[in-house]
């Protein structure tokens, strides 16, 4: 089966196919960086991290790259708020959103690009728009013309006789209204203002509009045309609508061949959004007394089929909190049982790593989760595949712990764990045991061997309540006990 992508220009999945065999061009529509992230931008950069995860995964060479806006009139508010600057607010959560993304296991950009570094880029590509008739200076401003553009609201659907007019990008003042041709223009460049940063351009001095930053990033680093466009559903108008008048004006060739769009996170019905004041930001969650794990928090956002909104509630984390704590017993069974189960290589340095690990391609486990994946990454279906692994594994863990040994062979075990792991690395899930110092009260291997030997000669006695004492020691210590029959008793920490 072939990967197939739902593409937003078209309405309709279709098989993929790269500009160029083997290898991707993906750009994603970064923050604007004027606060700290909220769920949905979580839920955003999880979905594109595992889609590159996975084309990765495919054998495709992937370059992603992804935007931030780092100048714009949220930034500029802020700086006054706080007496400070565009530059320093912009750093700031800059940096915090790279902190809040480590944390989601979600993997860097192969390049971040930055409105600020691009303005001669943006200012070619404003003289390339206004030389072909397409964008008009006024008053020290320059506006894109819609009209002028026949496919506008091709992304979208939307007509521009169907659409109220002020809406075609971020509320412009009265007196920009004003110098437009048509209520439906927007802004490329904007005249510089008292106090604000500005920069010298052919039209006087000033700064971008928005939307013209992404379309000169794309330009700049990944060409004319890309493969595939991300970002969500938010963007869909004006954002990207813009972007394809603009570039595609501009170079006569399409932006890009496909457009995929995340659903939303709501909280009572409505988008979470800064604007709505209903957010809350990654850090509050996970920061919390009672917050989940980082792993639970994409666990959640890996459950929904990324085109569809997604619920946030307190009972939806619970509920993934339960489900990670699954897997990650799962995740952790080789950690835990390989040395028992005689697997030789639990000693090596790279017992653990997924890309050490050679699964079998073509078994069940491997082929449905492809299959879920290839279908528009449909994400919930490959994580029930990976709870049909984990559980058969805790299964296992449960019999090798009660009984002293598995009911099925260490080889395929292994197997079996391999698979898991390296799904779920896939997936962008991943759990390690705590590697940590033992405490300085920490029995030694022949206290251990000692409290074992008077719990065995206790049992022989029939007094049990000393035997169980002397378990509950060992168990309060961090070791487990595994009986065996002959009356062996096995035992790791």
């Amino acid at each position: 089966m072939s990967l197939a992508i739902y593409n937003s220009l078209t309405r309709h999945k279709a098989p993929f196919e790269p500009i160029e065999s083997g290898k991707v061009r993906i750009y994603c529509c970064g923050v604007t960086v004027y606060d700290y992230c909220h769920l949905g931008h979580a839920r955003s950069y999880i979905v594109w991290d595992t889609v590159r995860r996975y084309l990765q995964w495919r054998g495709y060479d992937v370059r992603y790259v992804q935007n931030f806006t780092d100048i714009d009139d949220k930034i500029l508010n802020k700086a006054r708020q706080e007496n400070s600057s565009m530059q320093a607010v912009a750093q700031r959560f800059t940096d915090a959103y790279f902190e809040d993304m480590a944390r989601l296991s979600v993997l860097e950009a192969d390049e971040y690009t930055y409105a600020t570094h691009t303005i001669d880029g943006i200012k070619r590509l404003i003289h390339q728009l206004e030389q072909k008739q397409f964008a008009y200076a006024a008053g020290g401003d320059v506006y894109y013309s819609v009209r002028s553009f026949a496919d506008y609201g091709k992304l979208s659907g939307r007509r521009l006789d169907d659409m109220q007019a002020g809406a075609s990008g971020r509320v412009a003042a009265d007196a920009e209204a004003s110098q437009k041709k048509d209520p439906f223009d927007f802004a490329l460049w904007k005249a510089a203002k008292a106090g604000e940063p500005a920069w010298e351009s052919p039209w006087g001095a000033g700064r971008p509009g928005w939307h013209i930053e992404c379309s000169a990033m794309v330009k700049e680093r990944l060409g004319d045309t890309i493969d595939i466009h991300v970002g969500g559903a938010d963007l869909v108008f004006p954002h990207h609508e813009n972007e394809i008048a603009q570039s595609e004006a501009a170079t006569g060739k399409p932006l890009a061949h496909y457009w995929m769009h995340n659903g939303m996170v709501n909280v009572g019905g409505e988008k979470m959004s800064k604007s709505l004041g209903n957010f809350t930001t990654i850090r509050q969650l996970l920061d919390a007394p009672d917050g989940p794990d980082p792993m639970a928090l994409r666990l959640f956002v890996l459950q929904a089929q990324y085109r569809k909104p997604i619920d946030f509630t307190a009972e939806a984390i619970a509920s993934a909190q339960n489900s990670w704590h699954t897997l990650t017993e799962g995740l952790l069974f080789g950690y835990q049982f390989g040395a028992n189960l005689g697997w030789v290589d639990t000693e090596n340095p790279e017992f653990g790593d997924p890309a050490a690990m050679r699964i079998e391609s073509d078994s069940a486990a491997v082929s449905q989760f492809q299959t879920s994946m290839d279908d528009d990454f449909n994400t919930p279906g490959a994580v029930a595949v990976l709870f049909d692994l984990a559980k058969e594994l805790r299964r296992q863990g449960n019999v090798i712990t009660h009984q002293g040994q598995a009911d099925s062979d260490a080889e395929t075990l292994q197997q079996h764990w391999q698979t898991l792991v390296v799904l779920a690395k896939v997936l962008g899930l991943e759990a390690k045991p705590e590697i940590a110092e033992l405490p300085a009260d920490s029995l030694s291997d022949t206290e251990i061997e000692t409290l074992i030997a008077q719990r065995q000669a206790a049992r022989q006695a029939k007094d049990f309540a000393q035997s169980d004492r002397l378990r509950d020691q060992l168990q309060a210590q961090g070791i487990t006990l595994i009986d065996k029959p002959g009356g062996v008793t096995d035992w790791h920490r």
